[in-house]
């Protein structure tokens, strides 16, 4: 397993769980000096910056690049893939796929989150997740193109009501037939929502493809109550060989986060 740190981009998202928010440059530098493999990039859209800005930046400070969000398309543009208005669900998978499109020239995967929304009103449950279970087929058809998957992460109950369990979203996958979709474990929103974070894991198996690795308070790893060990004993059981990615808060600050962060990596996989 490597580990990865994420940079944001995106003024609309300044207070969510993203370490690095300061220009693109200094983010590289400041994950390349506190000894990360990679870095995972939220951007307000994919043509935010070049395709050869962003290697020239990684080969500068040798980073790889983890993962690109997708989570701009809600917070910054208001996309839903189950918006009852089918322009909306239109403009968020064609946002979507050219997320998919600048990561995967990167050999990225993109990651779908907040733009799964949530059903309700007039849409139903099952109309929602059929449409999800149509984008995701589309986007993994449109990641295959640049043989790299395209990463579903569940949610807690409080940001979706459509899958909110590891298992649940394997099942999904296996149900509706969803070529190149891998699952990304959150230990935040797992924490909230499964009985066993590490047993989880185990029963996800395979469809695990990415890990936010956070504490139960979503800071560093080593500031809440979460115990890692058999979380990264379940992740190298079912042959979880990515990265672990430090999608969370930047407190007390972002460097003593990042600090705190790839110790935490460090010693959990020593």
């Amino acid at each position: 397993m490597k580990s990865a740190i994420t940079l944001s981009q995106v003024p609309e998202a300044a207070a969510g769980p993203f370490v690095f928010q300061q220009p693109l440059a200094e983010g590289f530098a400041a994950a390349k000096k506190h000894g990360y493999d990679s870095v995972e990039l939220f951007f307000p859209g994919p043509d935010f910056i070049t395709i050869d800005e962003v290697k020239a930046l990684a080969t500068e400070h040798d980073l790889g690049i983890a993962a690109v969000g997708t989570g701009a398309g809600m917070v910054k543009h208001g996309l839903s893939l189950t918006d009852p208005d089918a322009s909306v669900r239109e403009k968020a998978i064609d946002f979507i796929i050219k997320m998919i499109e600048f990561g995967g020239q990167l050999g990225a995967p993109a990651i779908l989150g907040s733009m799964q929304g949530k059903w309700g009103g007039d849409v139903s449950r099952d109309q929602a997740l059929t449409w999800l279970a149509e984008a995701l087929k589309a986007a993994g058809a449109a990641a295959a193109k640049y043989d790299v998957p395209f990463i579903y992460e569940p949610l807690n109950r409080y940001e979706t009501n459509l899958i909110n369990h590891l298992a649940e979203g394997a099942k999904y996958i296996e149900e509706n037939s969803l070529d190149n979709i891998v699952l990304l474990a959150d230990l935040f929103h797992m924490n909230i929502e499964e009985t066993d974070v590490a047993q989880a894991i185990i029963d996800a198996g395979k469809h695990t493809g990415h890990v936010h690795y956070a504490d139960s308070n979503r800071s560093a790893m080593g500031m809440g109550h979460t115990d890692p060990a058999p979380i990264v004993a379940a992740l190298k059981q079912v042959g979880y060989t990515g990265y672990l990615s430090a999608e969370v808060f930047p407190k007390p600050d972002a460097d003593a986060c990042a600090a705190q962060e790839i110790k935490a990596i460090k010693e959990a996989l020593a």
